[in-house]
């Protein structure tokens, strides 16, 4: 099927917007006067940003297999010493912490990570990780680059590929998580999926484009991704942290806080105000308009 058919059903099927919908560009993001706060440095390579319910961001670095935590104080403190390079991190219901330990080959959860983060259950083993997204119901997506697809985990534990012949980086799920979205390093454009029940994914399209490759780059390093209450999403690349409206047309890019790889993004804070990113060696945050609170939070 030719590609512009995909994107107009996919568009027709999945998008929360219209075509009908204003307008978004980056002026109703951001604040003026506010800029890239830095958060935490002295890490070899952060990533897998993820919020708790209080609004707390929790953080990898991940060659120093450590798992961090942002107090609201601003503070920096170690939740787990031992992570075994876990490279993303994802809340759900109940305030479980889900994390894909790459080093480990495991999909695991924290129970209790704020009060308890020496209780961790394994939920998959000797499986290639790189990225995850918890769902409603339990379960956890991941992507798997060296095997090219994306595999779900039920809430009973067992594992289904959900998807195939892509290169998946990172993964996350609209607000009401009917649809995936996953990024792809080398393509210009993100591919979405419709979510069907018990977990599998159907209506694979391009969707989210064109994602810009900067000069002196051949491709779009598209990593890690958050999505705000109006149904934007953000994306962290090598061109800096690119922004899509809700029917997926590009609005623009906030540059990166320093000259090095942006790998992630999330909304923390107590009112999920605050874009965090995680960039090469440091963690920086910035203030903007939109709020991002987790969909599983009660309304």
């Amino acid at each position: 099927m030719p590609r512009s058919i995909v994107l107009s059903c996919l568009l027709t099927l999945v998008a929360t917007g219209s075509a009908f919908s204003q307008d978004m560009p980056l002026s109703d993001v951001l604040i003026p006067g506010e800029g890239w706060e830095l958060v935490s440095e002295g890490h070899k390579f952060t990533e897998g940003p993820a919020a708790d319910a209080d609004g707390l961001v929790y953080f990898v670095d991940v060659p120093n297999s450590k798992i961090f935590r942002i107090e609201a104080d601003g503070q920096v403190t170690t939740v787990d010493e031992n992570a075994e390079r876990t490279s993303g991190l994802s809340f759900s219901s109940g305030g479980k912490l889900y994390a894909c330990r790459n080093g480990g080959k495991k999909v695991v959860v924290y129970p209790d990570p704020k009060n308890d983060p020496a209780q961790v259950k394994v939920l998959a083993e000797d499986v290639t990780v790189n990225d995850l997204v918890a769902d409603r119901a339990g379960g956890v997506y991941f992507t798997d680059p060296k095997n090219s697809r994306v595999v779900y985990v039920d809430p009973g534990q067992r594992l289904h590929v959900v998807a195939e012949n892509l290169n998946p980086n990172g993964i996350t799920l609209w607000s009401d998580y009917g649809t995936l979205v996953v990024t792809e390093g080398t393509e210009q454009w993100l591919w979405a999926f419709r979510v069907e029940p018990g977990g599998l994914l159907s209506g694979r399209g391009p969707y989210y484009s064109v994602v810009q490759i900067p000069s002196g780059e051949e491709k779009t390093r598209a990593d890690g991704m958050a999505v705000d209450d109006d149904g934007r999403l953000y994306l962290a690349s090598a061109a800096g942290l690119q922004v899509f409206d809700n029917t997926g047309r590009y609005s623009g890019t906030i540059l990166k806080p320093q000259d090095a790889f942006l790998s992630n993004v999330i909304f923390g804070g107590p009112k999920f105000d605050t874009l965090y990113v995680t960039c090469q060696d440091k963690v920086y945050k910035r203030k903007v308009q939109p709020t991002g609170r987790p969909a599983w939070l009660p309304k």
